[in-house]
């Protein structure tokens, strides 16, 4: 697949898995390539002459290489499948809105929560939890009478919140109270193209 993107991933990984989920959902022809992060591959120089910082995901498109999930996101939307990004400056701002919930409460919240219990990360429990509760509560309000988060079609902004609400419950944070938030990620998973991320059992909840 000489003209496809490269993504470069690892499994467990929800800010990988949403560039994975994209690149499935826009039909944009990739090949993923795992990074062996238990290894440590990511802090070689091989990789880090691909992404100095050492983390994933990155991806290669030709000579262009753009690496955290939410630029990606929107290098991918812009280039391959611009129906996922608004025109109209509003909405495209809602979209915006969104990516740094994803970056922000999402990423300190469920993402963090499930770090702990998955890969034992030295971080706040209670914390983490805490600020998942009022970030779902937040998203549930938002989602009532709404399919998907902006607009009546799916963005990357339902891509960029998707892999690690989806997963908040292995971080011991139930999606239980939260029936718009539950049907946004219903909804995602119903898309053609949808690919999930693998689930651990560590402090899985309903």
């Amino acid at each position: 697949m000489s003209n496809a993107i490269r993504i470069y991933s690892f499994p467990l990984s929800g800010h990988a898995h949403r560039v994975e989920l994209f690149a499935s959902l826009a039909g944009i022809v990739h090949e993923i390539i795992n990074v062996k992060l238990a290894e440590g591959e990511h802090k070689q120089p091989a990789y880090l002459m691909i992404n100095p910082d050492g983390q994933v995901p990155a991806i290669k498109d030709g000579d262009t290489v753009i690496t955290d999930s939410n630029a990606i996101l929107v290098y991918l939307a812009r280039k391959y499948a611009p129906s996922y990004l608004p025109e109209n400056p509003v909405q495209e701002a809602e979209v915006q809105k969104y990516l740094t919930m994803a970056a922000g409460e999402l990423a300190y919240g469920p993402a963090a929560a499930r770090l702990i219990n998955v890969f034992n990360a030295p971080l706040d429990a209670e914390f983490a939890k805490a600020t998942a509760v009022k970030l779902l509560a937040k998203l549930n309000t938002h989602l009532e009478n709404k399919n998907f988060l902006v607009g009546d079609k799916p963005s990357i902004a339902d891509v960029a919140i998707y892999s690690y609400t989806a997963h908040a419950p292995e971080g011991g944070v139930s999606l239980e109270f939260y029936p718009n938030v539950k049907r946004l990620l219903s909804n995602i998973e119903g898309l053609a193209g949808f690919k999930p991320m693998p689930v651990t059992n560590a402090g899985l909840v309903a």
